[in-house]
């Protein structure tokens, strides 16, 4: 019995689809369907849950296409740039994920009367090109 216990903890927590990885037991499509509710976060997260969920997570890339697309409306060029470079949907989403947040929170204005560089958040910075500080100060104008 014990050696059946360890088996299946094994399994689960392995990823060799014992008897508590739910995920490799259902088809794919339905573990992808389950996956596709998930944040970005969320969805990193799970992908180092277990050997099972990696693999799906990581050998689906409409997963990350979906949320991809998502941070596109933010950073286009962006994007658009790394897809031509042949970077794949998942690394193309992780090169842009948290510049996109930045990037929108500085297009949205939430920086626009912040009256020194001690005032800003530590979160408000990220490494970004001219042309995005082009798009940030074209904003600020238009405000």
């Amino acid at each position: 019995m014990d050696a059946e216990r360890a088996g299946g903890r094994e399994g689960a927590e392995g990823g060799r689809g014992g008897p508590g990885d739910l995920v490799s037991a259902l088809p794919p499509e339905i573990s992808c369907r389950i996956f596709s509710g998930l944040d970005v976060e969320s969805l990193c997260h799970a992908s180092r849950t277990c050997k099972g969920w990696h693999r799906v997570i990581e050998g689906t890339e409409r997963l990350w296409r979906q949320h991809c697309l998502a941070v596109r409306a933010v950073c286009r060029r962006e994007i658009d740039c790394d897809r031509g470079h042949g970077y794949s949907w998942k690394i193309t989403l992780l090169r842009n994920y948290w510049k996109s947040k930045v990037k929108q929170e500085w297009l949205s204005g939430k920086y626009s009367n912040i009256p020194s560089q001690f005032s800003l958040p530590d979160k408000s910075m990220y490494p970004m090109d001219v042309d995005t500080w082009g798009e940030i100060l074209e904003a600020e104008l238009e405000r």
